[in-house]
């Protein structure tokens, strides 16, 4: 496995009132849907949300930031990620508040607790996130949506900070979303985000997501090692069928395959590695521009260094 320089001692050096756990060469293999890629060079896990701006604002302007959640639609490469991983949990990050008919939750919160915390309060318009395998943070960065809705639907704001260590409030109007997509800046880590909804019944929602639950378990290999939806759909079209009509269904490479039950998830078969499964996306972007001329776009977040070639 490779390793980095161990940078963790000018951190805490530079911020000393840090709370939160420094890790140096922590593998995230572990930490994602996958199980493959290499370590973090530091994986921080802030305390609270005053705790990440300290390290932030602490933190040389040339050391990379990397943010992870809860690793459903993630490759880390194999040769690791250098600088600082921040990965966000704990009741800090981790809790719904629900106000009349809005919801408060942490960015750490998985899209179905989101929904079950509306469910429960009688609150409809969020029983998609049932469909989603993420977190909030997510969510929000790339416009998460399944079975009719979208994040941009329901939300209200969101809170993060950046990366000198300011706390920055992002209207809805300023996430500037669109087809899974958000345009807040890169360098914003989301702490908490304010949802709406709207009076519903309790049972009528519960069914909802039921049905949800029963299209996704129906039509996804959910009980694989897998990322979710691989690319997004391009305009006017399903990224599934083009890859069908490619004949990049069941198609293999190394220990990664394309699955056969729905061809735009892509599965760790057999000991793959993250070259493997980007390896073979890319082939199926190849093999589908060259039979369709469309060039698909990967919906799962790629982030890391290839291992060095031997």
């Amino acid at each position: 496995m490779t390793a980095f320089p161990d940078i963790t001692p000018a951190i805490r050096a530079a911020a000393p009132g840090l709370r939160g756990r420094l890790l140096a060469n922590q593998s995230l293999a572990d930490l994602t849907w996958f199980r493959v890629g290499g370590p973090a060079q530091v994986l921080f896990t802030p305390a609270d949300e005053e705790d990440l701006s300290v390290l932030l604002a602490a933190l040389d302007s040339q050391t990379p930031v990397t943010v992870i959640g809860l690793g459903s639609n993630l490759i880390v490469r194999d040769g690791g990620v250098p600088g600082v991983v921040v990965r966000l949990g704990g009741r800090a990050f981790g809790s719904v508040e629900v106000e009349g008919e809005t919801l408060r939750a942490g960015t750490a919160v998985p899209d179905v607790r989101l929904a079950k915390a509306a469910a429960e309060a009688g609150l409809d318009g969020l029983a998609f996130y049932r469909g989603i395998p993420g977190s909030i943070g997510g969510a929000l960065r790339m416009n998460a949506g399944a079975h009719g809705g979208e994040t941009t639907d329901v939300l209200v704001e969101a809170r993060g900070v950046d990366r000198e260590g300011g706390l920055r409030r992002f209207t809805h109007a300023e996430m500037g979303f669109r087809y899974r997509h958000s345009s807040a800046p890169d360098d914003v880590i989301f702490t908490s985000a304010l949802f709406r909804g709207r009076p519903g019944d309790r049972a009528a929602i519960e069914a909802e997501m039921d049905r949800v639950t029963a299209a996704r378990e129906a039509a996804q290999p959910i009980r694989e090692r897998t990322g979710g939806s691989t690319f997004k759909n391009p305009e006017g079209g399903k990224a599934w069928q083009l890859i069908d009509a490619a004949g990049c269904r069941g198609l293999v490479m190394g220990g990664a395959q394309v699955s056969e039950m729905h061809c735009n998830f892509l599965i760790n078969r057999e000991g793959a590695t993250a070259a493997d499964i980007e390896g073979l996306g890319e082939e199926v972007r190849r093999r589908v521009r060259e039979t369709s001329g469309v060039d698909l776009h990967w919906e799962i977040k790629r982030i890391g260094l290839p291992l060095p070639r031997s």
